[in-house]
């Protein structure tokens, strides 16, 4: 079939899968580019390993220090006459592009949250690698069924206290709007967190401890987000943030464990905003990204999730660097999107847009053209006129 992106609101119900595989090629180029991570991992579990920072991850794994990877992921395969989603395809391509080059790349598409898909993960990971030294947490999904009480737990993106108004845009159609957002109650708050918040990464942890696949010295990553003020009340004074206070109190207590252990260690990154398949949900959020990027270019600051990924495991976790923590023990790679040159500029700009004025003020094009690469769209050297079979499975 011939596959073209159909976008509903902040979400392309389309996938290319040759244009998933180029952008997967692109960020493996990337890596290789800047040369091996020494003393890198060797056996690396990725929790959220499709898209993003995750995916990031696992290429950075596997392609800057030679690294073995297993993959957790819940992405659907293609059915008739309907494209998978793009996670899907990015694993394959991935998983191909690894044993292309001798490395183990292991996968399991299920409920990471669910006791059955740790289960299944710790059996392979016993059979085909042995103890873990990198885990990467970087789970987004709307909702988790506790595997203990068999609740369902939905998240909301809402703040909390008040209500929250502030300009958004609609990045398909381009219209600058007001929102105005009612604030959560404590249940949605709370559900939220069990969601969003730090209990299934401990839960991963003890399970690998507990089956001693746990190597000394073990690195375990959780990524987190902060921003500036213009969306702290959605995001870090918000539903979120709560949730991602909570992830800060488990990497807390994962640390300590792991620093027991071995001498290993664990901590949050706080990675920059960019446009992901999470972040295109949050109101207000995209247009804060759609100024950022035209700012940072500018700089010639810009990075996108390989390169966020990239500088964090070769300036920070390997290659003889050192973590730099801030006051609250995160480690920060957004430290160039909150620099004062760049977020100066943005706070000037911002009541600035309108409808009108949008495409000259914001750089709204490139946001529009990242969010359809996410699902394997405007890659160059692909031909979309072409038949495509969209039936992929794993090799």
């Amino acid at each position: 079939m011939i596959i073209k992106p159909k976008v509903r609101g902040f979400v392309c119900v389309t996938a290319h899968p040759t244009g998933c595989a180029t952008h997967i090629q692109q960020q493996i180029d990337y890596v290789k580019a800047k040369g091996p991570i020494k003393h890198g991992p060797k056996n690396v579990l990725v929790i959220g390993a499709s898209t993003g920072y995750g995916l990031a991850s696992r290429i950075t794994a596997a392609f800057g220090s030679g690294a073995a990877t297993l993959g957790i992921f819940y992405e659907r395969p293609s059915e008739e006459g309907r494209p998978a989603t793009p996670g899907w395809y990015n694993s394959i391509a991935i998983t191909r592009a690894a044993r292309a080059a001798g490395l183990y790349a292991g996968n399991l598409n299920g409920d990471a949250f669910s006791n059955e898909i740790k289960q299944q993960a710790l059996a392979m990971i016993a059979r085909d690698m042995g103890p873990i030294d990198l885990v990467v947490y970087s789970l987004a999904s709307p909702r988790r069924t506790d595997p203990k009480t068999g609740v369902v737990h939905k998240s909301v993106l809402k703040p909390l206290g008040a209500p929250y108004t502030n300009k958004t845009v609609d990045t398909d159609k381009g219209i600058v709007s007001e929102i105005t957002i009612e604030p959560a109650n404590e249940l949605e708050a709370a559900d939220t967190v069990a969601v969003m918040g730090g209990e299934d990464w401990e839960l991963w942890m003890k399970a690998l401890a507990d089956a001693k696949l746990l190597a000394p010295g073990a690195t375990s990553v959780a990524y987190s987000y902060i921003g500036p003020i213009h969306t702290w009340p959605i995001y870090k004074d918000g539903t979120i943030g709560r949730a991602k206070v909570d992830l800060e109190r488990a990497g807390r207590a994962i640390d300590r464990q792991l620093k027991a252990h071995g001498g290993g260690r664990a901590f949050i990154s706080v990675n920059k905003a960019l446009v992901t398949q999470a972040s295109s949900a949050i109101p207000v959020v995209p247009l804060y990204i759609s100024i950022l990027y035209k700012i940072m270019k500018a700089k010639g600051t810009h990075e996108g999730c390989i390169e966020q990924i990239q500088r964090l495991f070769a300036t920070q976790l390997y290659n003889d660097g050192k973590l730099q923590f801030d006051s609250e023990g995160r480690v920060r790679v957004d430290d160039w999107e909150m620099r004062p040159e760049i977020q100066d500029p943005i706070s000037e700009i911002w009541p600035q847009v309108t409808t009108e004025n949008l495409a000259a003020l914001t750089d709204i094009a490139g946001y529009r053209t990242e969010f359809l690469k996410l699902f394997g769209f405007g890659l160059p050297g692909v031909d979309y006129e072409a038949e495509v079979e969209p039936h992929q499975a794993f090799d």
